[in-house]
């Protein structure tokens, strides 16, 4: 990964912004312009240097992890981080924070330390980060095979009736076996009515023949996420059900050929709803068409009907349309793609097909 090419990206940006300093403290961020894991850190930008502030716990481990990734910066162990702060960016007329991860408290804290006037600023570093390069993308790939791995590995148990908390345990753990350091997230298994919610949690109902099953899951590679929804038929289904699942699948796949770059995001979401809409099934579409994946599990771009952005290559996102019926259950297919500069490139490869 070019890690160490971060900080001159965000320098640029700052000063195009005519900002002397950034002070970064949002843990994704500090990890990705520096490299640092630890749970306490503040890392503070000049337009020459880069020093993260932390405490007496990463006095080995802090220099460690930036020199592994080649970032240019220094680590001040500092018992007042605000004090340390302050002095670091003494002389500079304006200073930039995240205004979407400082509390109130810290920001009063910071503005009593440092004498410039505190600029608040929101997706300075996200927007370098939806552009991912090769290295992140090899990371976000390889959770994904574990991820189809995992689902290959246990979707018979689906037939033995399983409670939903019990596959998803299963799940859960075939994904650790394969190697990956975490799941993304808490892992959706959503069964019968349970699937009409789309962020269900795994419960303790039991797993019948006739229910639509909604798998969403992912793996953690590195600090980076996968995404992946597939949605199960165990045993026979009613002809609803499969036109649910025949409608989705064609959505997905209509949604995500578009993906390339200089494509608007919010045309993958219209796609996508437009067929549902016109299949009679638009009210149980509720929610957008996916979402950046990264070292956040949801970050920047969004896929909505409402997101404006022109997709770049080295952007992945996830494509994942829906349909919700109380009375019967939720279908959702998703895959997370990157963006190439003739398209796309699927990074999820689980088939489609929905029976067991």
């Amino acid at each position: 990964m070019d890690v160490a090419g971060r900080l001159l990206r965000l320098r640029e940006r700052l000063a195009k912004e005519s900002l002397d300093a950034m002070i970064v403290t949002s843990p994704t961020n500090i990890r990705y312009l520096c490299g640092f894991t630890g749970s306490n850190g503040q890392l503070v930008v000049l337009p020459d240097a880069a020093t993260l502030v932390t405490d007496g716990r990463y006095t080995e481990a802090a220099p460690a992890e930036l020199q592994a990734v080649g970032a240019e910066a220094e680590v001040e162990i500092a018992r007042d981080s605000f004090a340390a702060i302050a002095r670091i960016v003494s002389g500079c007329s304006s200073v930039a924070f995240e205004s979407t991860d400082v509390s109130v408290a810290d920001h009063d804290r910071l503005a009593d330390a440092v004498a410039a006037p505190l600029v608040p600023s929101t997706g300075l570093i996200e927007d370098l980060r939806a552009v991912k390069d090769e290295g992140e993308i090899a990371r976000i790939e390889a959770a994904a095979e574990i991820a189809d791995a995992a689902l290959l590995a246990t979707e018979a148990l689906l037939l033995e009736r399983p409670t939903e908390q019990y596959f998803g345990f299963e799940l859960d753990t075939a994904m650790r076996r394969l190697g990956a350091a975490e799941r993304s997230f808490e892992t959706i298994v959503a069964s019968g009515p349970n699937g009409a919610l789309p962020h269900a949690r795994p419960s303790g109902r039991t797993i019948e023949p006739g229910d639509l099953v909604v798998l969403d899951f992912g793996a953690l590679v590195d600090g980076y996420h996968s995404d992946m929804t597939r949605t199960k038929l165990v045993g026979a289904g009613s002809s609803q059900q499969q036109e649910m699942l025949d409608l989705v699948t064609a959505a997905q796949e209509a949604g995500r050929e578009i993906v390339g770059p200089g494509v608007v995001a919010k045309s993958i979401d219209q796609t996508c709803r437009n067929i549902i809409t016109d299949a009679g099934y638009g009210e149980a579409f509720m929610h957008g068409t996916g979402h950046g994946v990264g070292l956040d599990i949801h970050e920047f771009p969004a896929v909505s009907s409402r997101s404006e952005t022109m997709l770049q290559t080295g952007h992945v996102l996830t494509v994942e349309p829906g349909v919700y019926l109380p009375e019967i259950g939720g279908v959702r297919v998703e895959d997370t793609v990157v963006v190439t500069n003739d398209g796309y490139r699927s990074l999820t490869k689980s088939p489609k097909t929905a029976s067991l």
